[in-house]
This record gives structure tokens, C-alpha cells and sequence, in this order.
């Protein structure tokens, strides 16, 4: 049985989600929730000089989210468009 990681969107991430385009939305949700089985789903990249902050890729925005191993948990920060998202973590 795999244990199952709580997926947690801050308050700016719940605005980002909703200032995203319809069939980037959907898209969007689809990859968050996946991150409950697979916190490191294939092609997710670590994000140099943090601890624990990963992103992944959905087109051309960026969901960026902490993992907590030891409580199971994934938080998420910022869902923006890559040429946005890096200059406001």
C-alpha cells in the first residue's frame, strides 16, 4: 500500500489558479492532485538553492510546492507562468 501525501494550496496559489486560462485550469488541477501519489512525478526539477521546493511543468506555467516527507504533506506556493513564477518565490 502506498501512503498518500495531503496536498495543501496556499492563498496565492488558490489566486494564481484562478486567474489561469480554462484549458490551462484543468490541466492544472489534474497534475496538483497527482502530487498526493507521486510528489515527484517524472520531469519535476528541484529548485536550486532550496531545501525542499520542487516544481513541475504544465505547458508553459510552473506549479511550484514544497514536499514534507516526514509529515506527508505538499504544499503548494505559486501556480504562474514561467516567466513569472521564479521572481516571486
Amino acid at each position: 500500500m502506498t501512503l498518500r501525501y495531503e496536498v495543501f494550496l496556499e492563498r496565492a496559489a488558490q489566486r494564481d489558479l484562478r486567474r489561469l486560462p480554462t484549458r490551462v485550469f484543468e490541466e492544472t488541477i489534474f497534475r496538483i492532485k497527482g502530487l498526493a501519489e507521486n510528489p515527484r512525478p517524472p520531469g519535476c526539477r528541484k529548485i536550486v538553492g532550496s531545501e525542499n521546493d520542487w516544481r513541475i511543468r504544465v505547458g508553459d506555467y510552473r506549479v511550484v510546492y514544497e514536499i514534507d516527507d516526514p509529515g506527508r504533506k505538499v504544499i503548494v506556493f505559486r501556480v504562474r507562468h514561467r516567466k513569472q513564477v521564479y521572481s516571486d518565490i
